[in-house]
């Protein structure tokens, strides 16, 4: 099974990065995983947010590939905590998915088309967050759920 979170914004603007590839070569030692930006849509955002999340829909769209789940990161979505979450890749793993595409949208959210068509909308807090900060937040949910499920030390349960 393959990752691959993309998300739209600019990785220079990111005072996450270093951080972000930190994450994401630990989760890579169990499943090949990718961090894409796209280039959220310019010219115009103010004046026609619709055409810019519709064009930015159509970007994550291109993304995503045959045979791959779509998860919608939304403050709607379903909450899980983290053994939840890892438990819930695993029978992603186990079920023989191909892959699994995590769509981050930009400071307009994530269209309705890519809501609708996503297998799953996660949310990782009912708070509206920073697209750059969920991001982060998830690529260290996916490193912890690795842990997790190999059994490592990095999440501690019942430790207080």
């Amino acid at each position: 099974m393959k990752i691959r979170v993309v998300w739209l914004g600019r990785p220079s603007g990111s005072p996450y990065e270093k951080q972000v590839e930190t994450y994401r070569r630990r989760v890579q030692r169990r499943w090949p995983a990718e961090d894409r930006p796209l280039r959220p849509v310019g010219g115009g955002r103010g004046d026609d947010p619709a055409r810019a999340l519709r064009l930015e829909a159509e970007a994550v769209a291109r993304q995503h590939d045959s045979g791959w789940r779509l998860v919608a990161l939304d403050e709607r979505g379903r909450a899980r905590d983290s053994e939840t979450f890892a438990r819930w890749l695993a029978g992603l793993e186990e079920g023989s998915s191909e892959g699994i595409l995590f769509a981050i949208g930009s400071d307009l959210g994530l269209h309705s088309d890519i809501l609708d068509r996503a297998d799953e909308r996660l949310s990782l807090s009912s708070m509206t967050l920073p697209h750059l900060l969920v991001r982060l937040l998830l690529w260290e949910q996916l490193f912890r759920a690795t842990h997790i499920l190999g059994g490592g030390a990095y999440h501690r349960v019942g430790v207080q």
